[in-house]
């Protein structure tokens, strides 16, 4: 572990090395984990102004699952990362995938409105298997004016 239980400087760029795994004692159970980070944030590539999202990932582990204090501190890696809300939310969901090779995956990101336009972005690696309860996603971010 390169994050828990230690003093953590926090990473000033994304990078999978910041993640850490944990042995999966359950491996075979097919329950699904949810790992929500409702104030997502980092920067336009064109005009450098803040981005925010409410960033919804949920999978099936394998044979780890992801420590919560490195994934803290990879998602906050991104404030000061310039991306579109498309290259983030992939590299976000690439960056788990590849290091917990989970049975199954899928990530909703929601992004506030920048411009009158919310952009959503949605993807998932295959179909979970029947036997395992996917609860739907229900994020609405954005409000707007009541």
């Amino acid at each position: 572990m390169k994050h828990l239980g230690k003093q953590s400087k926090q990473p000033t760029s994304p990078n999978i090395k910041i993640l850490d795994k944990v042995k999966n004692n359950n491996v075979g159970s097919s329950y699904v984990i949810r790992l929500t980070q409702p104030e997502f944030t980092c920067l336009c590539p064109i005009t450098g102004q803040p981005d925010f999202a409410h960033i919804v990932i949920d999978y099936i582990p394998n044979k780890w699952i992801v420590e919560s204090k490195s994934l803290k501190l990879f998602f906050n890696s991104y404030r000061d990362s310039k991306s579109f809300h498309e290259n983030t939310t992939m590299e976000i969901v690439e960056s788990i995938n590849k290091l917990l090779n989970p049975v199954w995956i899928r990530i909703g990101g929601y992004w506030y409105p920048r411009g009158g336009i919310p952009i959503d972005i949605f993807w998932q690696n295959k179909i979970p298997p029947k036997k395992a309860w996917v609860p739907d996603q229900e994020v609405t971010p954005y409000r707007g004016r009541g």
